[in-house]
C-alpha cells in the first residue's frame, strides 16, 4: 500500500511542477484593460486616436491617412519585430510590422476596408496588441478608433 501511494505521488509531482512552470498565454477575453483614456483629433491628412495610460504616456496610436485610405496602428517599442498581433472579441490576426527607431514605434498598416478594422471598431470591452513574447497591451475599446476608421472610409 505504501509503495502504491509513493508511486502515485512520484507521478503527480512532476506534473504539478510542469503546470506551475509552463508558460501560459493570457486569456485576452478576460484580461483587464490598462487605465487611461482615448482622445480623437482631426489632422491635416486625416485623423488620429491616441490612447494614453493613467500616467499620461501614449500607448497606442490609430491614424488615418485619407489620401491613401490606409489606417496605421502603432505602439511604443524598443526594437523591431516581424509582426504585431491584434486581438478583438471577434477576430485575431498577426499583421506584418515595421519599426521606426526615430519615433520608437512599431507600426502596422491596413487598408481602410480591412475586416480587422471592423472587428476593432466593434470589439466588446477591450482590444489586445501583442509583440512576440512581450506582455500584451490591453486597452479599452472606445469609439475614438472607430471614428478614425470611418474617416478613412468616407
Amino acid at each position: 500500500m505504501r509503495f502504491a501511494l509513493a508511486a502515485a505521488f512520484a507521478l503527480i509531482a512532476p506534473l504539478s511542477l510542469a503546470a506551475q512552470t509552463a508558460p501560459t498565454s493570457p486569456d485576452l477575453a478576460t484580461a483587464t484593460p490598462i487605465s487611461g483614456s482615448w482622445s480623437y483629433a482631426a489632422t491635416s491628412g486625416g485623423s488620429e486616436a491616441i490612447f494614453v495610460n493613467a500616467g499620461g504616456f501614449p500607448q497606442l496610436w490609430v491614424q488615418c491617412t485619407r489620401a491613401t485610405r490606409r489606417v496605421s496602428i502603432a505602439k511604443p517599442a524598443t526594437a523591431a519585430a516581424p509582426s504585431l498581433a491584434v486581438w478583438t472579441s471577434s477576430l485575431t490576426r498577426s499583421v506584418p510590422a515595421s519599426f521606426n527607431p526615430a519615433t520608437g514605434r512599431l507600426t502596422i498598416e491596413l487598408a481602410a476596408s480591412d475586416p480587422l478594422l471592423d472587428a476593432l471598431s466593434n470589439s466588446r470591452g477591450r482590444l489586445g496588441f501583442t509583440v512576440g513574447s512581450e506582455p500584451s497591451l490591453i486597452v479599452p475599446a472606445w469609439a475614438e478608433p472607430a471614428r478614425v476608421v470611418e474617416d478613412c472610409r468616407a
